[in-house]
């Protein structure tokens, strides 16, 4: 009996025989024009178009990346290198995963400030000390959709809506959340959207 589906889950075998030809048949490399890499092309745009329409989002928005460590890793960096010259303040909580906190530990290395929330009881940040938070140079908001131990939902929704106000860009891990609860990148109000295929009985290494 396996009881640790929250931390990794078996891949189901709906996905095992979808994903079967590609190691055996179709394995072409999609970046090339002849055709067995035109079909590894056309699976791969149907993928990411699948994973848009599964989070409202447009198949042009959607990166294909090594997990959700990578993603974290990935969307957070970006937008801190990016929008440096604006502002080096980022807030997050203090219940974030590894794959957040390491990076942003990383960028404080580098001269970034980044505020960590505190959170209740329950796990929940208050939107009033993240307004609070909130200054001339902040760049980016990072906040966990579901956390990963405790399994607390965090108001992303209003969080979203206070950062588009703010003209801040907001990136949420729904690494835990996604396949449980609905996650709608519009609804939500994100910019950036982190999630992984293990987690929803896909394989590893998929983000």
């Amino acid at each position: 009996m396996y009881l640790d589906n929250s931390a990794t889950t078996q891949v189901s075998e709906e996905v095992f025989e979808e994903m079967k030809p590609f190691f055996t048949e179709e394995f072409g490399n999609p970046s090339t024009l002849y055709g067995i890499g035109r079909e590894s092309k056309k699976a791969l745009n149907l993928a990411r178009q699948r994973v848009a329409d599964a989070i409202n989002a447009k198949p042009e928005e959607i990166i294909f990346t090594s997990g959700g460590s990578e993603s974290d890793n990935l969307a957070i960096k970006g937008i801190a290198f990016k929008l440096s010259k604006k502002g080096k303040h980022i807030i997050t909580t203090n219940i974030e995963h590894p794959a957040v906190k390491n990076t942003l530990g990383f960028l404080e290395s580098l001269d970034f400030k980044v505020t960590y929330l505190p959170v209740n009881e329950e796990g929940i940040i208050s939107v009033d000390d993240l307004k609070e938070a909130i200054t001339d140079e902040t760049i980016l908001i990072t906040i966990m959709h579901a956390n990963n131990e405790l399994g607390t939902i965090q108001p992303i929704e209003e969080i979203g809506k206070i950062a588009r106000e703010k003209g801040i860009k907001f990136h949420t891990d729904a690494v835990q959340s996604f396949g449980k609860i609905e996650v709608d990148v519009e609804k939500l109000n994100v910019d950036l959207l982190s999630l992984s295929s293990h987690k929803i009985n896909g394989p590893k290494g998929v983000g």
